[in-house]
């Protein structure tokens, strides 16, 4: 007699023939590591068993209308040349060394050797440089030196906001309201670990702080003893088959403070708000509509950017909604604020698109203060994110089916099945956030986030799904920790014949990013969208994405088949009084790509790598046709076409070494022994760079 096995039991034995051999549920690196400390694994800190909570298996979209009219394929003879230069305006950054000499004298001596407004600005974009590590382990240096001195948290706090206002790195009420907001959490942390400065800053940092031996934060997600089914070759989608007409938005930051007029060049982290005073020059008062400077969204402008779109896509059939709504008055948010915003602007996606399924993904800057998103093993009343899960499970609700609100308010993550064999799954990437100080406790797999993503994906794999991944930070980009994006690519990579798109925001720019076998780096194997932000903030025009996914017919492969992105030029916009919005570009037309998969943006890439007509125009549409952006130089050129590679984070020398060579006109090595051995063990932190 043969006994059927329903699909799920096959997958907790799976699962627990794993736990039971012998191995923690997050795997040592021992054995690759032979001349290492043992690592010290720690599990996580709750006993939330993911196999047993419910799972939605009924489709929750039934489209109405899912047949559209693509856009023009490739037929394009020249591409666009970039527009002339023009210098971007940062804001300036003024301090004085002698104000410092209420410092500890090892910590003046270090600062007095830093170029501060350099490191304000590494901080600000994400790019860190040796510069901002000698910061940043001066300044963990400090606190822990005050720690070991026994000193108060109101004393440590205090000498937080001397150390800020005495070096003119911001205004003393955004200093204030800094160390209000993050001065408890930070010292909370750092008397709770065991590292130094060292190891602290290359977590935090990454790559321009060296690959320091952490193991404290090395783990490993556990696979279930499941075969990777063979990989076939992708098929391009069928031309003029049934598709889906999906909007993304991401990162509209609406700010209910902003005021026409009002100072844009206050020097503070956010402008254009009566705080920011009057206007100081002819040209210094905020726009309109928004402004180019260090501001973000006003309402009238979010409300006229959704009217256009429901006006001029009456066509979409559903929305995925990546995060990030407040404003960047980082120093002078509260919960209950930030809760305001969370409700409003549902309030006008759900009024200005009733009916229309609607996917969030939570941004970093929901939580107060910015980037905090404690795991579910931190209870107490005043760093729990309770608050915030559970008015996210109220909101979101009215989208989503009620088996989800489990793990909204467990971690705001969530799977649901859309149609029959197509299934989005939202992903909390803040447990991945470099500036989430609460992962310097634990790393290891924040909420099980991660685990159950496998499960969810290898039920997927069981049933014939696919799966469309959605979420806020790319998992390549450089503020994700590096341990918890190599799991993730090693998810991606597992369950590659599952995955058919990602999609995330966070950057503000128009990019994307290219996941490959980790042992054929030659072989793409997922693409990664990464959607514009609405908000300006900044140098940059508004924006907004609409994708065309194969539907639903007998040989829909679930691909991206094509995708539009659509801006609003800002400057005409409060030049003229009104803004105009238009599609600004559509990929395959753009680019001269037969199709979008993951091997044809790999060849995307080579085409940027060799032709640099081709890179202007992709820098042009990075920036959103801003006439604020600068001139693209050598560097730059190389650093955007790595992060297209990278959809693993702080890992360019496995990913983008040759890219980089081209670049600079030399040949690629030959590739030696050792080369070949670190490029087949490039996922494995444990080797070492000579």
């Amino acid at each position: 007699m043969i006994i059927r096995i329903p699909w799920r039991l096959q997958l907790v034995i799976a699962i627990s023939i794993t736990m039971t051999s012998g191995n923690p549920l997050f795997l040592q690196r021992e054995s690759r590591r032979n001349i290492k400390p043992v690592i010290k694994w720690r599990p996580p800190m709750d006993t939330w068993n993911w196999t047993e909570t419910p799972r939605n298996d009924e489709p929750f979209f039934k489209p109405s209308n899912y047949t559209h009219k693509l856009p023009p394929s490739a037929n394009e003879t020249e591409l666009i040349a970039h527009m002339a230069a023009l210098k971007r305006n940062y804001s300036r950054l003024l301090w004085d060394n002698d104000k410092s000499s209420n410092l500890p004298l090892f910590v003046d001596k270090a600062l007095k050797l830093l170029n501060l407004k350099q490191v304000y600005y590494e901080v600000e974009h994400s790019v860190m440089s040796k510069v901002s590590c000698t910061a940043c382990k001066a300044g963990a240096g400090l606190l822990q030196h005050y720690i070991r001195l026994g000193k108060s948290k109101e004393e440590i706090n205090k000498m937080i906001y001397q150390f800020c206002v005495s070096l003119n790195i911001q205004s003393a009420r955004v200093c204030e309201g800094i160390t209000r907001l993050f001065g408890s959490e930070v010292v909370y942390v750092l008397k709770r670990i065991a590292l130094g400065p060292d190891e602290i800053c290359s977590f935090v940092i990454g790559d321009a702080c060296g690959d320091v031996y952490n193991p404290y934060h090395e783990w490993e997600v556990a696979f279930p003893p499941v075969p990777k089914p063979a990989v076939r070759a992708l098929e391009a989608p069928i031309e003029k088959a049934p598709s889906f007409k999906v909007l993304q938005i991401s990162d509209t930051h609406f700010d209910p403070y902003y005021a026409e007029g009002a100072n844009a060049e206050c020097n503070e982290p956010l402008c254009c708000r009566a705080s920011s005073g009057p206007a100081l020059t002819p040209g210094g008062g905020a726009g309109r509509w928004g402004d180019y400077r260090k501001c973000d969204t006003p309402k009238r402008t979010i409300d006229h950017m959704l009217k256009h779109i429901a006006d001029t896509h009456t066509d979409i059939d559903y929305i995925l909604w990546t995060g990030d709504l407040p404003p960047h008055d980082v120093w002078n948010q509260t919960k209950e604020e930030n809760l305001k915003v969370l409700q409003e602007t549902v309030a006008q996606m759900s009024d200005m698109f009733p009916g229309v399924p609607i996917f969030p993904a939570l941004g970093n800057h929901e939580s107060s203060p910015v980037n905090s998103f404690p795991p579910p093993y931190i209870s107490s009343p005043e760093s729990n994110i309770a608050w915030l899960y559970n008015e996210l499970d109220t909101q979101w609700r009215r989208w989503l089916p009620a088996g989800v609100s489990h793990t909204v308010r467990r971690g705001a993550f969530y799977s649901v099945l859309v149609r029959p064999g197509f299934r989005i799954i939202s992903l909390n990437m803040n447990y991945c956030n470099n500036k989430n100080w609460w992962l310097l406790l634990n790393s290891t797999d924040p909420a099980t986030e991660l685990q159950w993503f496998i499960y969810e994906l290898q039920s997927a794999e069981f049933n014939g799904e696919k799966v469309h991944v959605i979420g806020h930070i790319p998992p390549g980009h450089s503020d994700c920790i590096k341990v918890w994006s190599r799991n993730y690519y090693a998810i991606i990579n597992r369950y590659e014949s599952t995955i058919t798109a990602q999609f995330f925001g966070h950057t503000h720019f128009d990019e994307f990013e290219v996941f490959y076998d980790p042992n054929d780096l030659g072989r793409a194997t997922s693409i990664a969208y990464v959607g514009p932000s609405v908000s300006p903030y900044y140098d940059l025009n508004l924006g907004y994405r609409i994708y065309y996914v194969d539907g639903d017919h007998d040989a829909t492969t679930r691909l991206v088949v094509d995708h539009e992105t659509w801006i609003m030029n800002l400057k005409e916009a409060n030049l003229f009084g009104y803004p105009i919005w238009y599609k600004l570009y559509s990929a395959r037309s753009a680019y001269m790509m037969p199709s979008l998969r993951p091997q044809d943006w790999d060849k995307f890439i080579d085409d940027m790598t060799s032709k640099e007509d081709v890179f202007n125009l992709y820098h042009k549409h990075y920036w959103k046709n801003s006439p604020r952006r600068g001139t693209c130089d050598g560097e730059c050129r190389k650093r955007l076409i790595c992060d297209a590679r990278s959809g693993r984070s702080h890992d360019r020398r496995a990913l983008c070494g040759h890219i980089e060579a081209r670049i600079d006109g030399a040949s690629p090595a030959p590739q030696t022994w050792r080369a070949w051995l670190y490029n087949g063990l490039s996922v494995s932190p444990s080797v070492q760079q000579v």
